[in-house]
């Protein structure tokens, strides 16, 4: 599985759509597009003005490819159901294979939680999102969490996660916390340094709780 975190910049009045052609160069390439989802922000550090042309830009594109069928998909399930330990009042009904409604009693209480949607909301800027300010010495960081989401998502516990723009090292961590192995590459010697750096305070951190 690829999960692929893009945005658009804007360049003289036009989105550049960088990000659909990325995505159709994975097609092209031979990938499959499991979904397309949403890295919603809360903030933005440009807010559209009351005057503007524009709204405010507060999401960016995460892009899950695969090659074929996925081989494991883990969906969090972590949204409230709001008839939770209920069935359906009535009859109870299932439809056969052969089309027709029978009644049944194979029904089955709602459960607490189900699969989150695709969309997904992080609270982003200056001390939050990350554990460390070191994290922030990248242009381009993101949350914790969503890296550890998409880790859950899509891999178990002793398998490798790859991140080919190691940046900060956010995924590398990421990785350390949800019990994978990892591995990273930048092509900044100065970016493989921060990541190297904030990679070996968590595993030290670790070996102290241990």
């Amino acid at each position: 599985m690829i999960v692929w975190v893009v945005g658009d910049a804007t360049i003289k009045g036009s989105e550049t759509g960088s990000s659909f052609k990325q995505a159709l160069e994975f097609l092209n390439a031979g990938f499959k597009l499991h979904d397309t989802m949403i890295y919603k922000k809360n903030t933005s550090s440009f807010p559209a003005r009351r005057n503007g042309k524009r709204y405010t830009q507060i999401f960016e594109y995460m892009f899950v490819f695969s090659k074929g069928k996925p081989e494991k998909a883990s969906l969090i399930c972590d949204k409230p159901n709001k008839w939770a330990g209920h069935t359906n009042w009535g009859r109870n009904t299932q439809r056969g294979k052969d089309g027709v409604l029978k009644q049944t009693k194979n029904i089955k209480p709602v459960p607490t939680h189900s699969p989150r949607n695709n969309i997904w909301e992080y609270s982003i800027g200056g001390g939050i999102g990350q554990k460390d300010k070191l994290a922030y010495k990248h242009p381009a960081t993101f949350p914790l969490q969503l890296a550890i989401d998409h880790i859950l998502s899509w891999s178990d516990e002793k398998d490798v996660v790859l991140d080919p723009f190691i940046g900060s090292g956010t995924t590398a961590i990421a990785a350390i916390e949800t019990d994978r192995n990892f591995i990273g590459f930048d092509i900044s010697e100065q970016y493989c340094d921060l990541s190297r750096m904030r990679i070996e305070a968590v595993l030290n951190e670790n070996f102290r709780l241990v």
